[in-house]
């Protein structure tokens, strides 16, 4: 039996894995070592998972998370999940996840577009080439907090429709004071940001909405996907934001002239597949 784990920024899947079947499944708060130190991962994982999830007998765990983009926060994943596991764990980026998950052995450009946004050109064995993220202050252009911070700053400069800055201040029961300090006060301002873009999906019947999001989608294509040879290699979109926006993002893509291979909400699936494949 294997573990995969799968970690974005709101929530980790955990799927215990025997002859390429799902025999557990479970969801926890999501996991970064950017934000947290080794003992807070390992007290999230012990509290968040049921106490005998840590008696299963493990071959290997393979865990895939944002922030274990370098070898330094992969250790401090990693350790925490042998301490609680008493198993070898492999530790790999989300963006790793979902070129395996999408593509499994076979070539493609992937993107993900969450709360923030990545893509990268996979050979089928690993990551060939990346276009840096940059997070939310310097990049992440098409994602969540991308679009939550485009927005806010359309209601806060009153570029906006007013109508649609008075749903908005009535639904998310906020101030202009509120707004301000938790992009500039709080903690984990991206959260914040993402978690505003999706008050969008009940107005995309507005012109304002389906062109910031428009331009969203276009600007991600213009600065990252563009920098790949994307009409050698098939398209694939992962995300919360690129499923929502599916319809949106279909147009800009092909505007750009290529077509998507497919657009999916989770990678579960296809690690499964790809890990069976490889024991």
């Amino acid at each position: 039996m294997i573990l995969i784990a799968v970690s974005g920024s709101t929530f980790t899947d955990w799927v215990f894995v025997e002859d390429g079947q799902i025999v557990d499944r479970e969801q926890t708060e999501g996991i970064n070592p950017y934000f947290q130190t080794r003992k807070e991962i390992s007290r999230s994982i012990r509290l968040g998972l049921p106490e005998e999830y840590f008696r299963k007998k493990l071959q290997k765990i393979y865990y895939y998370g944002a922030g274990c983009s370098n070898e330094d926060k992969k250790k401090i994943v990693s350790q925490s999940l042998v301490s609680q596991f008493k198993t070898p764990a492999v530790v790999e980026s989300d963006l790793l996840a979902a070129a395996r998950g999408l593509c499994i052995d076979r070539p493609g450009l992937v993107c993900i577009l969450d709360a923030g946004s990545n893509s990268c050109l996979y050979n089928g064995n690993e990551i060939a080439k990346n276009v840096k993220s940059c997070g939310y202050i310097l990049g992440d252009e098409g994602s969540a907090s991308y679009i939550g911070k485009s927005l806010l700053s359309d209601i806060l400069k009153g570029l906006a429709p007013e109508d649609l800055a008075e749903v908005f201040y009535r639904q998310q029961k906020t101030s202009l004071n509120e707004i301000m300090s938790a992009v500039y006060d709080l903690p984990l301002p991206h959260y914040y940001l993402s978690s505003l873009s999706f008050f969008l999906k009940d107005y995309l019947h507005i012109d304002y909405v389906r062109q910031l999001i428009t331009e969203g989608f276009r600007t991600f294509m213009r600065r990252n996907l563009c920098q790949y040879p994307y009409q050698q290699y098939p398209v694939y979109f992962t995300g919360s934001v690129s499923v929502a926006y599916s319809a949106i993002l279909k147009e800009v893509c092909q505007e750009f002239g290529f077509r998507p291979m497919r657009i999916e909400d989770s990678v579960i699936y296809g690690l499964i597949t790809y890990h069976t494949a490889h024991s």
